[in-house]
């Protein structure tokens, strides 16, 4: 395994150029939510070009790229949708430009989550140049509607490609750490009904902000006092939005609306947390709904899932684990530092619906994931392309 290793490594190395410019290609290509379609063309282009066995593009518009053929199946996910700029005076630069300098390649996507798929590609390169023959079947996804709806992509993998690996190496990034779970989360509205009355007597009708108000006030109290896991840490809760109508500005406001992101710890569940937002609500006139998400991807096709997406973790003992740390050790002589996402994932479905095991690695430090002045270091995606290929081998024996 050593010599293995070191060709691996010496390979990583020697595509560090291909690998860079790869991810410029795919930065420089703007790629919201439902509108990837370009991005996905340049993505199966660099696979097809990489001496993948298999490329193409499912019905909701994921791009897959598939090696070998092997009973055992792992997959390595990364989405290739982006949030937009924000501010352009935030930018000290082109968020498109895809420019590489100083060691690092600049712009939207570079970290979250880009820099993934760019360095799978180079992984699959290295495992057909290496002749990979192992019984494993490796699959490169490039999956799509992820920053609007984490996970969706993967349930329309496995429901309607009937996709179910062994093992998933989720891409984003994890600044060369190995990931083994995250914190869930849901969308939740709260909806206030009030009675309209003039403004000048408001004790004839029944205020609707007032309500709301008083539900918000003891919202704050609550996420206080949410429960915590030792390793996700805390469940969280907070409004992020409020809304308000009245029959004119002279009126007592008989509607209101509050918008939660409700984040799950270990143990927290959708029914659990709804719950609680029921037992603040009683004596007013309330209504609560966990939200769906459903929109047309660029393919066309109308998809969608309900906004509830569950907390996993898998055990630091498990077999997928303990190889990851191995192959890290192996590569890079250095004890890997496994832990955890503070944002959600695809792994809410790959795992925390299908309960299939998975873990995280992928260049890239996580804190500039949707910030300006976005970039990820040429020497992490050289690194991650290399793990890839390595891992391949591990889960392989």
């Amino acid at each position: 395994m050593k010599n293995l290793l070191a060709k691996i490594k010496s390979l990583a190395e020697s595509y560090t150029d291909y690998t860079a410019s790869n991810l410029s290609k795919l930065v420089k290509i703007k790629s919201l939510s439902t509108g990837e379609k370009a991005m996905a063309e340049e993505l199966m282009r660099q696979m097809v070009e990489a001496g993948f066995d298999e490329v193409r593009c499912d019905g909701l518009g994921n791009v897959i790229g598939r090696i070998g053929n092997g009973r055992k199946i792992l997959a390595f996910d990364g989405h290739i949708d982006t949030v937009d700029t924000g501010n352009l005076a935030n930018w000290d630069f082109d968020p498109f430009s895809g420019e590489i300098r100083d060691g690092f390649v600049h712009g939207r996507g570079t970290v979250d989550q880009k820099g993934g798929p760019a360095a799978f590609v180079t992984a699959g390169r290295i495992l057909k140049e290496m002749a990979f023959d192992r019984d494993l079947t490796i699959y490169f996804t490039g999956t799509v509607i992820e920053e609007d709806c984490d996970g969706l992509c993967w349930k329309y993998l496995v429901e309607e490609e009937k996709i179910i690996p062994d093992y998933v190496v989720i891409t984003e990034p994890t600044n060369l750490n190995i990931y083994r779970g995250q914190r869930g989360r849901m969308e939740i509205t709260v909806t206030f009904r009030g009675i309209s009355s003039h403004g000048s007597a408001p004790e004839r009708g029944k205020n609707a902000i007032y309500m709301a108000s008083r539900a918000s006030l003891a919202i704050e109290k609550l996420n206080e006092r949410l429960t915590s896991d030792d390793f996700l840490g805390k469940g969280s809760v907070t409004i992020s939005e409020f809304v308000s109508g009245s029959p004119s500005l002279c009126a007592v406001a008989d509607y209101a609306r509050i918008h939660l992101d409700r984040r799950l710890t270990w143990g927290e569940t959708k029914e659990s947390a709804v719950a609680e937002i029921r037992e603040l609500l009683t004596g007013m006139d309330a209504e609560i709904e966990v939200l769906d998400y459903e929109e047309r991807a660029y393919t066309g096709l109308r998809y969608g899932m309900e906004k509830y997406y569950p907390t996993w973790k898998i055990e630091e003992d498990h077999h997928l684990v303990i190889r990851a740390q191995e192959a890290f050790a192996g590569l890079f002589d250095k004890e890997p530092l496994t832990d955890k996402w503070t944002f959600s994932t695809n792994g809410v479905t790959i795992n925390g619906y299908y309960k299939i095991p998975c873990i995280g690695f992928g260049p890239g430090d996580e804190i500039l994931a949707h910030a300006p002045n976005e970039k990820v270091p040429v020497s992490d995606l050289v690194a991650a392309s290399a793990f890839y290929a390595a891992l391949a081998y591990y889960l392989s024996e």
